[in-house]
């Protein structure tokens, strides 16, 4: 791993546990449960991604007056247009009958201006160097040095979402204290860094482990592993595997502190919704889901036109949850999603740290060993915590 330099401390300083929890944008991520897990022991994030900066604002300090343990915050970088114009508005025509089926209107996807796909970047930048936070995050591309530095001499670790060995590279070169690796296998929004309208005709990605290694190889930055990570035994797998840490958002996503949707808490685990794919349906951006109706319908005609059809859909998706029907809904997981817990955040932190321990421990005793023998030498992640027992409240 390299080492932190200057003012900046490294990123396995932040946290007990190597256990980050994922910012997810659209009210998941919210205050009180990045607290939560910063209390236990892991690394909790806020999501700044289709906020103003005066929201990203008002949420950090609801943050730092429930918790004193170092947070992150992630932003979305600008989006260079890629939208077929035609595409648009032959989607737009597509999902009238949605529109009529809701009573909700298409959102307008022709808002103009320099800000168009901006999501308050700049006016975010400045508050986060203005009061920093101990890391802030990248998704959707690297921020340009000058734009590191900054945060850097304001003592905060940079992190970057790459999905590739090329975009690990160019995050390394414009001086990022680390990357978050992301699997094909991770919840929501791809983190590629341009999106290519041609790309969903091949291969959709790589897998976690086998991008870990190849990115692994490639550069000398500390690795965060993301996608499809629900046990603790998993998140031993990654740091075997070279990672510093995992990032779990699914597994946080049905935790009481969460701010999702309970329609979609309850998807994740419902029999009804046994798979996820990813898809444009909702966004005009590659992202994994469940499948539901509105995902099977539309998503083969979605184009690749980021942010127009977020704001096309955006009423629909609200009506949806006010209707109660999942099946209009957004319903972004991972694909270990059916391996959810109702726990509360803190508790799912405890147990996943002892899920870890014990996952070492096993490793270490290794054939005719003892996991007793081993579990002295196990302990990297911290003291162990008990799983919780049948009948106790999470």
């Amino acid at each position: 791993m390299a080492a932190a330099t200057g003012g900046v401390p490294a990123v396995t300083d932040l946290f007990r546990y190597p256990i980050v929890q994922a910012p997810m944008a659209g009210g998941a991520s919210r205050p009180e449960l990045a607290a939560a897990v910063c209390r236990a022991g892991g690394l909790g994030f806020l999501a700044a991604g289709l906020k103003t900066p005066e929201a990203m604002y008002q949420e950090i300090r609801v943050a730092r007056g429930l918790t004193d343990r170092p947070f992150g915050v992630n932003l979305f970088l600008p989006q260079r247009p890629v939208a077929d114009a035609a595409a648009v508005a032959v989607y737009r025509e597509q999902l009238a009958g949605e529109a009529s089926w809701y009573a909700a209107p298409l959102g307008d996807t022709d808002t103009g201006g320099e800000d168009d796909g901006d999501d308050g970047y700049e006016g975010k930048l400045a508050v986060l160097t203005e009061t920093p936070v101990a890391v802030v995050s990248f998704t959707f591309g690297c921020p340009d040095a000058g734009v590191l530095r900054a945060l850097a001499r304001a003592g905060t670790v940079t992190v970057v979402t790459v999905t590739s060995v090329a975009e690990a590279r160019t995050a390394e070169a414009a001086g990022a204290s680390a990357v978050c690796v992301q699997g094909v296998e991770a919840g929501g929004h791809r983190g590629t860094h341009r999106d290519d309208p041609y790309a969903d005709r091949g291969s959709p990605g790589l897998g976690l482990l086998t991008l870990l290694a190849q990115v692994r190889e490639a550069v000398d930055l500390p690795l965060i592993a993301a996608g499809g990570l629900m046990r603790g035994a998993q998140i031993a797998a990654v740091l075997a595997a070279g990672a510093v840490a995992a990032q779990l958002g699914t597994a946080f996503l049905v935790c009481p502190e969460s701010g999702a949707d309970p329609l979609h808490k309850r998807a994740l685990t419902d029999p009804l919704f046994p798979h996820t794919e990813l898809t444009r349906a909702f966004t005009g951006r590659p992202a994994r889901g469940l499948v539901n109706r509105f995902l099977r319908e539309h998503g083969p005609y979605a184009p690749a036109a980021y942010p127009q059809v977020h704001r096309m859909t955006a009423g629909l998706r609200r009506a949806a949850a006010r209707a109660g029907d999942p099946q209009g809904m957004a319903l972004w997981a991972g694909q270990g999603h059916r391996m959810a817990r109702t726990l509360s955040a803190e508790r799912l932190v405890r147990t996943l740290a002892a899920e870890l321990d014990e996952a070492r421990a096993t490793l270490l005793a290794g054939p005719g060993g003892t996991a007793a023998a081993a579990a002295g030498t196990a302990n990297a992640a911290g003291p162990p915590a008990a799983p919780p027992q049948k009948g106790e409240p999470a």
